[in-house]
């Protein structure tokens, strides 16, 4: 079975592993493998680039290192994000020469990483061809694929704190400097107009037996990815169905601030209201399956919807959540 999944960062990584248990594909950040060995099935990710950024003379791609440090069992496990045994001396030299930005830290050992992308970017390497270079040192059982290999980076409109202005920033600014707490007025993604998809991307999500779209953030993840030329057109051709699984449990996304990122574009933190903001397929949307927490309900015209436990405590409890999501799209 060919998997493609479209995720986002830490949460996206995670239901990442659910899928690899499931099918019996790579290793676990614990250290363990997939207890059979099995290489009969294919999963691909296909990552969101809209995060990321250049600082301190590097590309950053969190989403893609986040995925790869989970699935090649290297992450730290407490953050969620970067290496596990991380140091920060770098970080600190920096602060004392003064070099902004200080709210953004890399690790010594992630410094690495994009020290060895930036170098090959700028060779003129492809970032596809960059990450599964990259992907060779962590072997994380999973081909990810940045959505594009051209510029389409998420900023973020805001008022200004200290002088009442509007100004666009780096989403990477409003998320880690700001914590999304300053007045927020909408997103966009920058270069989407000049972007297209990447060749290996289209191929995955055509050739897939089924699609998964994670529960990562439906703004700037989920919606970072679909904001990418040729990414909406691939969906909606692909012959694989398409299930979709909800961020929101209790009326509220379990990490991060996809609330307010919901709240900024006039949708309410509910399944309902994201079910509808992707759309039917058989409209003018994307899904034709939708899977929300036990307990909550939503009806969405054009959409087969039902219910199970989406908690992602563990892989092997994630992977019940990807076992529902092929059982409700008649796959098992």
């Amino acid at each position: 079975m060919k998997v493609t999944v479209l995720v986002g960062g830490v949460g996206g990584a995670r239901f990442l592993l659910g899928v690899q248990k499931l099918l019996g594909l790579g290793q676990f950040s614990d250290g363990s493998t997939s207890d059979d060995g099995n290489t009969a099935h294919e999963l691909t990710a296909v990552v969101n680039v809209g995060d990321d950024a250049w600082m301190h003379g590097v590309r950053i791609c969190p989403d893609l290192d986040t995925c790869m440090y989970t699935l090649g069992g290297g992450v730290d496990l407490e953050r969620g994000w970067g290496h596990r045994d991380e140091t920060w001396n770098a970080m600190a030299e920096l602060a004392h020469y003064g070099m902004q930005p200080d709210w953004f830290s890399l690790g010594d050992r992630d410094l690495a990483t994009h020290l060895v992308r930036t170098q090959a970017l700028r060779a003129g390497y492809p970032l596809t061809e960059v990450t599964a270079a990259l992907c060779d040192r962590w072997q994380p059982g999973a081909r990810l694929l940045p959505v594009t290999n051209d510029s389409c980076e998420t900023h973020v409109v805001i008022t200004d704190p200290e002088d009442d202005s509007q100004r666009a920033i780096h989403f990477q600014e409003w998320w880690v400097r700001y914590r999304a707490a300053v007045p927020t007025h909408g997103f966009g993604f920058v270069g989407s107009e000049k972007a297209t998809a990447a060749p290996e991307v289209i191929d995955a999500i055509a050739g897939a037996d089924i699609v998964l779209l994670a529960p990562s953030n439906p703004v700037v993840s989920i919606g970072a990815i679909l904001a990418v030329p040729g990414i909406r057109a691939a969906l909606r051709s692909t012959p694989a169905p398409i299930v979709g699984y909800s961020p929101i449990i209790g009326g509220k996304p379990l990490r991060g601030m996809a609330d307010t990122c919901l709240s900024v574009i006039g949708l309410e933190s509910t399944s309902q209201a994201v079910g509808e903001h992707y759309g039917a397929r058989s409209g003018t949307g994307i899904l034709d399956h939708w899977l929300v927490h036990s307990g909550e309900h939503a009806e969405i015209n054009g959409v087969t919807v039902r219910s199970a436990p989406l908690l992602m405590t563990d892989p092997a409890t994630t992977a019940e959540m990807v076992r529902a999501g092929l059982e409700l799209a008649g796959i098992g």
